[in-house]
């Protein structure tokens, strides 16, 4: 846990698993950090109390890179999620016999795609209708843009260090 100076008060701020971050005060001071909510923004959640301290839970994030990497990372649900953004919106069934695996494999693929935000689920009587959202891959693509011109830099810098010990 790390104290950081936040206008006048002293606050406590921990991460957990990177989606959720909490400030935590003596109660007496949640009424200043209340009327401070617009210099903090709209992402503060909900305030708690706990043993005369208040709990303010700050922000909770989009699905970072890491969750969509890990999430891709298994072969299966790659393909599953593929399925389901060239062939739209697809029933756990139909996952299944594209898949090749057992029905409650299928149903934790689903799990762990849907914990990354990949995919959006919805309830039709007995069914559970699927489908991609590519729009969560934009963590991923981020995290590609930043390290490819990372690595574009340091070719370049390579480059005109071979060319400068050539002549």
């Amino acid at each position: 846990m790390r104290s950081s100076r936040n206008g006048g008060f002293q606050a406590g701020q921990a991460k957990l698993d990177t989606n959720l971050s909490i400030v935590s005060l003596p109660a007496t001071q949640s009424k200043e950090l209340i009327q401070r909510k617009a210099a903090i923004g709209n992402s503060v959640a909900f305030l708690l109390t706990n043993h005369h301290h208040a709990v303010m839970v700050l922000g909770v994030k989009l699905a970072n890179a890491n969750h969509v990497f890990r999430a891709l990372a298994d072969p299966t649900r790659r393909a599953i999620f593929e399925e389901l953004t060239r062939q739209g919106e697809q029933t756990v069934h139909a996952l299944t016999r594209y898949a090749g695996v057992s029905q409650p494999a299928v149903s934790k693929h689903l799990t762990v795609l849907k914990r990354a935000k990949l995919v959006r689920h919805r309830r039709e009587g007995r069914e559970t209708h699927y489908r991609a959202r590519p729009d969560a891959l934009a963590p991923m693509v981020d995290w590609l843009r930043h390290y490819g011109a990372f690595w574009r830099d340091r070719f370049d810098r390579l480059e005109a260090l071979l060319e400068r010990t050539d002549t």
